[in-house]
């Protein structure tokens, strides 16, 4: 509550100044009279309050509560024009083999999908994923593995991925599928780009 009266004080220092008698001087030395550098809060010299003593100080002064916002409104800045991120194209089919049944742009939203039995997700540089159902196992085309953030490993192609852990995918081409055997699908939730494919 304390924190809540300051920052609204400290937004609307020049109208509390201007009432204060015109300066900010006076507004600092308002209620700690004669206090200085060396002064202890909560004495006599440096009182501490509570939010109900300063929204009452503010009314009286005709300046509102410190909830209400009144006072003399400051100006928000007008944001500034950034260039338009440029679009990543959606995946369409994979050298190498393989049909592509889907997949997302990276708009930074975090999607719920199924990743129906026999295919598997192929996540894209920088995606994230956390395997809500279903048994999964890494997909990876080479030795490298995928990286399980919440248990600080590296997941390899075929073991087993863990529901509700945060996989990162800091290289493309990485994925998840259905655990071999399995005749449901997968539920993910996935940030990032990605495509559904055939598992190779």
């Amino acid at each position: 509550m304390t924190l809540a009266a300051g920052v609204w004080t400290g937004t609307h220092w020049t109208t509390l100044a201007n009432s204060l008698g015109g300066d900010a001087s006076a507004a600092a030395s308002t209620g700690a009279a004669g206090s200085s550098a060396a002064a202890v809060p909560g004495t006599a010299e440096d009182p501490v309050v509570t939010k109900s003593y300063v929204d009452q100080r503010l009314a009286e002064l005709g300046l509102g509560s410190g909830g209400s916002g009144g006072g003399t409104p400051t100006a928000t800045p007008a944001p500034t024009a950034t260039p338009a991120a440029t679009a990543t194209p959606k995946p369409t089919a994979t050298p190498g083999g393989g049909s592509t049944d889907g997949g997302s742009e990276d708009d930074g939203a975090i999607k719920v999908i199924n990743v129906p039995a026999g295919k598997t997700l192929i996540a894209a540089d920088g995606a994230e994923v956390v395997v809500r159902a279903g048994k999964a196992v890494a997909y990876s085309p080479d030795s490298n593995g995928i990286a399980d953030v919440t248990d600080g490993i590296d997941i390899k192609s075929g073991a087993a991925v863990p529901q509700n852990h945060l996989i990162l995918f800091p290289r493309g081409g990485r994925g998840v599928s259905s655990a071999p055997g399995m005749k449901t699908g997968l539920t993910v939730m996935v940030k990032g780009s990605y495509e559904i494919k055939m598992q190779p």
